[in-house]
């Protein structure tokens, strides 16, 4: 049976197998039980056709929603795929997603020149926000006058908004008393943006003040209750080219004069920024730990660091993840959404010391 250029459909499966539509659309939706031959029969009907599902265009229209799960990371997306962080945790989501046969649809959370964020007309189900986004605020209040169901990981939202959290303030106490007790007190910190400017500069009281990035401000804060006036330098992202940067400022002169009051410990808020950190001590002629301890978060599978075992504080990426997919899973399904709070492990390595006096 020939249907030239027009694209088949389950009518014509139903005539080609001999069956009714309806016995036709149960073999797919695969929410019946129907004979094996029946089965079969469609089947190799449909294959004759070139016939692959319904069209989800035609589902859409019927059911009044994409199929699509709308996720906001910070900034530029090629930088977030960088970090294994995020592509665990983004695994961990769709693994969870699968069930509702749900498509993820990648929205940065920056808007270009003065246009609304992408979220605000993205033809999406659900939204997952990252609390890593400067703009997450913001962004959270547009899904919610869209009447959108909304996820946020690791970010303030509010009580009546489901979360995946994190316990950051205390596992950056955790790896900063590590420090503390290994006998260092000249001790900077490597963290994260803590707005949408992304800037490579130390850290005032008045940045902090107006900083929007709440992961970046928990860790801060879990760093200051050890060493509460240490110097802290914001990096551009978490990327091994920005704390090789920011450690070359805290370490040395641009000529590469090291600093007689030079930090001997850095405590990065990333293992991407610890892993630049011993790169720019290393070609500074120091060494880790003897000379410099250095000590990350995320526990990822970091490249870089030859045979040495990076000392950090591990989170459950993937289990994040996953619990958003959940979440969102729930919502769409009619059920309430639900918190869920994870906590990080410390993990020794191999580039933490006591200082050489």
């Amino acid at each position: 049976m020939g249907t030239g250029m027009r694209r088949a459909t389950i009518a014509d499966v139903a005539r080609e197998a001999g069956v009714s539509t309806s016995t036709a659309s149960v073999v797919f939706s695969g929410k019946v039980n129907v004979a094996d031959a029946t089965r079969e029969k469609v089947l190799a009907a449909a294959a004759a056709l070139g016939y692959t599902g319904p069209d989800p265009r035609a589902a859409s229209l019927r059911t009044g929603r994409s199929g699509i799960v709308g996720v906001v990371l910070a900034g530029e997306l090629r930088h977030a795929f960088l970090d294994p962080v995020t592509t665990v945790m983004m695994d961990g989501l769709t693994d969870a997603l699968a069930s509702i046969s749900t498509g993820i649809l990648l929205l940065r959370d920056d808007p270009r020149d003065d246009e609304p964020p992408a979220i605000a007309e993205a033809p999406v189900d659900a939204v997952v926000l990252i609390g890593c986004s400067a703009r997450a605020g913001e962004l959270l209040e547009v899904v919610r006058q869209r009447g959108l169901p909304v996820v946020v990981i690791e970010g303030g939202a509010g009580i009546e908004v489901p979360q995946v959290t994190l316990d950051n303030r205390e596992a950056s106490a955790t790896i900063s008393r590590h420090v503390f007790q290994l006998g260092h007190r000249r001790v900077a910190s490597i963290t994260l943006p803590v707005d949408s400017a992304r800037e490579r500069v130390p850290l005032t009281a008045e940045r902090e003040a107006v900083a929007t990035v709440s992961v970046t401000l928990d860790r801060l804060a879990g760093f200051r209750e050890v060493f509460p006036g240490a110097v802290a330098v914001t990096a551009g992202g978490s990327l091994v080219d920005e704390g090789y940067l920011v450690a070359r400022m805290l370490l040395a002169t641009d000529d590469g004069a090291l600093h007689d009051d030079r930090p001997t410990a850095i405590i990065a808020q990333s293992d991407l920024l610890a892993v630049g950190a011993i790169r720019a001590a290393e070609e500074l002629g120091l060494r880790v730990p003897d000379d410099l301890t250095v000590v990350g978060f995320d526990g990822i599978a970091a490249d870089g660091l030859g045979s040495l075992e990076l000392t950090t504080m591990a989170q459950p990426a993937l289990e994040k993840g996953r619990a958003a997919g959940e979440q969102v899973t729930r919502m769409l399904g009619g059920e309430p959404g639900e918190s869920v709070h994870f906590s990080c492990e410390f993990r020794a390595g191999e580039t933490s010391a006591p200082p050489v006096h």
